[in-house]
């Protein structure tokens, strides 16, 4: 049985995790709490799937959502934005690649030596990213990669908010350009709706049930002593919108199709 690698730093974060595969809603597999830093290649032998920055696990929901089978392997890594979002510059912290937070360079070396045919992830987007995204775009393509992105914005694809992010996709060996999301247009329809305080009241008192836009965890603190809503409202803050995800790897996937 194919089984997913999700690494995962915080705590409550990581609990959801386990939480939402038990209770089937991504693919099943293990958390590992260490930092990226501290994860080696063998340590990812034998998972088909391997979800890094995994949050509360959008990428496996998304690729779901999308068709994406949990047999068929997939990296996907939403690298930790603060030393390049407005917040760094707010809170007058160090900036981008001086930034300890900055951890893309302690994936690319993952990426290096197991390969993985295909993968997606994601950033903030705006003018202060750009670098970013050309060091991404440039250790990949070194190592073999076609990568492709795009700006997408949630309220584009029926969501609550702008929450606008730099998606991309990266197909090993590929031509250039595969998988880039050009259309506008929602391909995964959402089966809820948001409705404002009542959904973040709901994220902070309620048990483990599916609904709203995400099932809620099955812990009434973190290991940290942070407060449930508090903590909560963090892994809603961190996570992707997977209903967009579920679109740039839809059409990725659509172009697969249209080249066969």
């Amino acid at each position: 049985m194919a089984r997913a690698y999700y690494n995962e730093i915080d705590p409550y974060a990581a609990q959801w995790l386990r939480n939402l595969i038990a209770a089937g809603h991504i693919a099943p597999g293990d958390v590992d709490t260490r930092s990226i830093a501290d994860v080696r290649p063998d340590d990812l032998a034998g998972y088909t799937q391997c979800h890094f920055f995994a949050g509360i696990g959008g990428w496996s929901y998304a690729a779901r959502l999308a068709g994406w089978p949990d047999e068929r392997p997939l990296w996907t890594a939403s690298a930790p934005c603060p030393p390049w979002s407005r917040a760094r510059i707010w809170h007058r912290a160090a900036a981008g690649e001086k930034d300890p937070r900055d951890l893309w360079p302690a994936f690319v070396p993952l990426v290096a030596d197991r390969r993985p045919a295909d993968l997606f992830g994601e950033q903030v987007s705006g003018r202060k990213v750009g670098p970013w995204i050309e060091r991404a775009k440039d250790s990949l393509q070194k190592l073999g990669y076609a990568f492709s992105g795009t700006d997408r914005r949630s309220r584009d694809h029926e969501g609550p908010q702008g929450r606008e992010r730099f998606y991309f996709s990266a197909h090993f060996g590929g031509t250039r350009g595969k998988g880039l999301v050009s259309r506008r247009g929602t391909r995964t329809a959402r089966p809820w709706r948001w409705r404002g305080e009542e959904d973040l009241r709901a994220i902070a008192s309620a048990p483990f049930e599916p609904g709203h836009s995400w099932p809620q965890p099955l812990i009434r603190r973190s290991d940290d002593g942070v407060s449930p809503r508090v903590a909560a409202l963090r892994a809603y803050g961190n996570a992707i919108d997977p209903y967009v995800a579920a679109e740039v790897i839809g059409a990725f996937l659509d172009a697969e199709r249209d080249a066969a």
